[in-house]
């Protein structure tokens, strides 16, 4: 894949895509079902805004991760300014869909401004789809037509509170579909579940957590083709836990079995689980089982 390149503002966006000007120079709805897009077998982009992008029928492959999406249904992306987009397209179809394009400048000195950062699924390093059901999607086509409809009408002192308003709106449906997938899309999650075990099991039972000490969250996502995020937004909707409290388990499982079937000390046992000092060893035993590691060793002889 080529080099990014860059798309600094909406205008330009129209111009790289052939689309007419925008209406509006800061907030923009397409509408696949309406253009004809430029044959771009593959593009590389990096946006200064936020996208919001509803696709269907699309053929082809695009690096929003590495996780298989299923475009048989209504997928929903989300992203921030500053994340690359990247598509390959296999084969050219009827691509029907919208997109919202929405520069930061729009939403400066509102509210919004500041609580679209709390929306997680913004920092999912567009790597997680939303797979949306029918009814889902309608609620989420209706807003975006009403924000069309907004700034294409004339504008006045109200549009920009209106539309501020509308994209809050979207976003909350967004966030409790995004919840609703971590329950519902219980077989793609449980299988997440079940590589997140056989990752930490081989971790720690090789030589990797010698040589590498810890595995981090960021590794642990990595290995699993999700974000940190997501992937922890997800454990702890599916386990109540996080993804470094699923990491301290796997610790603790490993270091009760050391210290109850082999005479290793405890500054080895530390040394063998990762650990440079083994007072942090000591601390962290001791705040997940409430006893320090000898004491737990010792209630067993």
């Amino acid at each position: 894949m080529a080099t990014p390149k860059r798309i600094e503002t909406i205008s330009q966006y129209h111009k790289v895509m052939r689309l007419p000007a925008p209406e509006h120079p800061l907030i923009s709805l397409i509408n696949y079902d309406t253009i004809q897009l430029p044959c771009l077998s593959q593009v590389s982009l990096v946006f200064d805004f936020y996208a919001i992008l509803l696709d269907k029928n699309f053929k082809g492959k695009m690096k929003y991760g590495q996780q298989q999406c299923d475009f048989d249904e209504g997928v929903l992306f989300l992203m921030s300014p500053g994340q690359v987009f990247e598509v390959d397209v296999q084969e050219m179809v009827n691509r029907s869909g919208l997109l919202l394009l929405v520069h930061p400048d729009f939403i400066w000195n509102t509210v919004l401004a500041k609580t679209i950062k709390q929306y997680e699924f913004f920092d999912y390093s567009v790597n997680e789809a939303l797979f949306l059901s029918d009814k889902e999607e309608t609620t989420i086509v209706s807003i975006l037509q009403s924000i069309a409809q907004e700034y294409q009408t004339n504008i006045d002192n109200f549009s920009q509170s209106v539309i501020v308003a509308q994209l809050e709106l979207l976003l909350t449906y967004t966030d409790r579909f995004y919840q609703r997938q971590f329950v519902t899309r219980n077989k793609t999650n449980h299988q997440i579940l079940d590589r997140l075990e056989e990752l930490l099991t081989n971790y720690f039972y090789s030589d990797d957590i010698v040589n590498k000490g810890l595995p981090t969250v960021q590794y642990v996502a990595e290995q699993l083709n999700v974000s940190p995020k997501y992937l922890s937004n997800l454990l702890r909707i599916l386990t109540g836990q996080s993804t470094q409290q699923h990491i301290h388990d796997k610790l603790l499982e490993k270091a009760k079995e050391k210290l109850t079937t082999t005479n290793l000390t405890i500054s080895e046992i530390s040394y063998q689980l990762g650990f440079e000092h083994i007072q942090s060893f000591s601390k962290l035993f001791k705040t997940k089982t409430n006893l320090s590691p000898l004491e737990f060793r010792q209630s067993f002889n």
